[in-house]
């Protein structure tokens, strides 16, 4: 059964811009949040951790770009969430 068309994007344009922030923006934000939490915690075990979690963060924020309503609303949300996970590696704190 095909999907219904008021659901689709029409653009091809958002469609590339939600994969590229599903793809992209996800990683940075799984990233970023990893290497947060390696102030916290002991380095290698946060690798350890972010072999196996890194997967699943990355897979939920790739959908979740898709439930967004626009493309540009998920990337600043991507975009703040990385900004904000990386303050410490800015601030060298």
């Amino acid at each position: 059964m095909p999907a219904k068309k008021k659901y689709l994007t029409k653009s091809p344009f958002e469609r590339f811009f939600k994969i590229t922030a599903g793809f992209i923006g996800g990683y940075f934000v799984m990233i970023s949040f990893h290497h947060l939490f390696s102030y916290f915690f002991e380095p290698k075990y946060v690798v350890i951790t972010a072999a196996f979690t890194g997967y699943i963060l990355w897979a939920v924020l790739l959908l979740l770009a898709f439930l967004a309503e626009r493309a540009w609303k998920i990337w600043l949300v991507y975009a703040l969430l990385t900004l904000i996970f990386s303050l410490p590696i800015l601030l060298k704190l």
